[in-house]
């Protein structure tokens, strides 16, 4: 049984395992689900939540209907490209801010977490995998040190992370991707704009490739 005071601790908590459901597809694409089910389903009242579900909402991980109940999207091949069409400068532009403004302790978590995302990827652990990648892409808004990057930010690497494990297992494994990624910190850490922002297109494209091939894969989702 979860065991959580903090009125904020929950609403976190609750934001993470309903982000973590919709990404492994735990919660299936199309289906409609309702605030009390989600908040039996965590152990948790219903406050925690519908504070969950509306920062998910803002994300568009989740989409809420007044009287009839929570859709999960489906996942879509259109709307993944449509996203990285715009992560594409959004993310060069984070990472170019923080190669310039990171700080030495934020430097010090980006070198641990590209070896650790490394490390991750040789063991095919996606759950892990999951975590760290959203610990990055947190880490790389706070790092630029702009509140307005985070707002852009975060609903199109969580909806590109959730198509990514979608079909990651059809297209690719997880060792390019987590060496492309810890490029990106790496290249911060040593206080190269420019090769961050290479770095950062370099996985932009490939995520991009990454999504092209599902169609030739004829990748589904259940």
């Amino acid at each position: 049984m979860n065991v959580i005071n903090d009125a904020a601790n929950k609403s976190e908590f609750a934001y993470d395992k309903l982000e973590k459901m919709i990404t492994f597809r735990e919660l299936k694409p199309g289906s409609m689900v309702s605030e009390k089910q989600l908040a039996d389903s965590l152990e948790l009242g219903r406050t925690p939540v519908r504070e969950a579900l509306q920062r998910l909402s803002y994300e568009r991980m989740v989409e809420i209907h007044p009287r009839r109940g929570i859709l999960i999207p489906q996942i879509s091949l259109e709307c993944q490209l449509k996203i990285l069409e715009v992560r594409r400068d959004i993310e060069a532009l984070c990472a170019r801010f923080a190669a310039d403004r990171v700080s030495p302790s934020q430097k010090s978590r980006m070198t641990a977490l590209a070896n650790e995302l490394e490390a991750c990827a040789d063991k095919q652990d996606d759950l892990l995998y999951a975590d760290l990648l959203k610990e990055i892409h947190i880490l790389l808004v706070q790092a630029a040190n702009n509140e307005y990057l985070q707002l852009a930010m975060a609903p199109l690497q969580g909806l590109s992370r959730r198509f990514w494990f979608a079909y990651k297992n059809e297209t690719n494994d997880l060792a390019e991707a987590a060496h492309l990624h810890a490029a990106t910190l790496r290249r911060i850490v040593e206080g190269d704009p420019e090769g961050a922002v290479q770095a950062s297109h370099d996985l932009n494209d490939y995520l991009s490739k990454m999504a092209h091939a599902t169609i030739n894969q004829g990748a589904r989702v259940n």
